[in-house]
């Protein structure tokens, strides 16, 4: 399976016709916060295939379109404290926004963060019993704590996120809110079995089904 993750900043490279001949592989989306609902909503139209995501904390409570006021981005998924199964079988969680910082949206205290993860827990042990693995796919706004974060506050990683990694190991950790500037930025870390990735801009992902497989076999 191949996962195109975009976040924070939008690209004409993604954003025009070509975009279904450049990406005309991908089998899912992943948006880890801070693009309009319009630019989302023309990946998964061009793309045709789901798009999951979680909130930024520079997003809009609402956004006015042609099609008048709305707060999500039409035909996306949004898996802020939530549990998905994509149709492939991919087990799919997200957390939205980053630390408080001047009470604007998205923003929480790392004791909310810590809440929000705990929430996920009774359906990740769910998993393990149905599918012999936690989840394949967490999808944040924010990074870990010291990985990939800044020291200044509104770019604080998150330590619950440190905690879910270690524990129930997901394939992949997608984030964004930390823009790349510099070539030789870390933007990839392994975290046991957990590849922690910054998805600023974009990053294309393959992923290996096999586990998922193995997984549908046993439920």
């Amino acid at each position: 399976m191949k996962i195109l993750a975009v976040s924070d900043i939008e690209l004409g490279y993604i954003y025009q016709p070509r975009i279904s001949e450049r990406f005309s592989d991908v089998d899912l989306i992943i948006s880890c916060g801070d693009l309009p609902h319009y630019y989302l909503e023309y990946i998964i139209s061009m793309l045709n295939v789901p798009l999951y995501y979680v909130n930024g904390n520079h997003a809009n409570k609402i956004e006015i379109t042609t099609a008048g006021e709305r707060s999500y981005p039409w035909g996306a998924i949004n898996v802020h404290k939530k549990i998905k199964i994509d149709d492939t079988g991919v087990l799919i969680a997200g957390i939205e926004g980053c630390l408080k910082y001047n009470n604007g949206p998205y923003q929480y205290s790392q004791n909310d963060m810590w809440g929000m993860v705990f929430q996920l827990v009774p359906q990740l042990l769910l998993n393990k019993v149905r599918f012999d693995r936690y989840l394949d796919l967490f999808i944040s706004h924010a990074p870990p704590y010291k990985i990939h974060d800044q020291d200044d506050l509104p770019h604080t990683g998150i330590k619950a996120f440190n905690w879910l990694n270690r524990v129930f190991q997901p394939t992949y950790h997608l984030h964004g809110h930390i823009h790349v500037y510099r070539n030789d930025a870390v933007v990839e870390t392994k975290l046991n079995k957990t590849t922690i990735l910054n998805c600023y801009g974009y990053k294309e992902i393959l992923f290996d089904m096999l586990p998922v497989i193995k997984g549908l076999k046993l439920d």
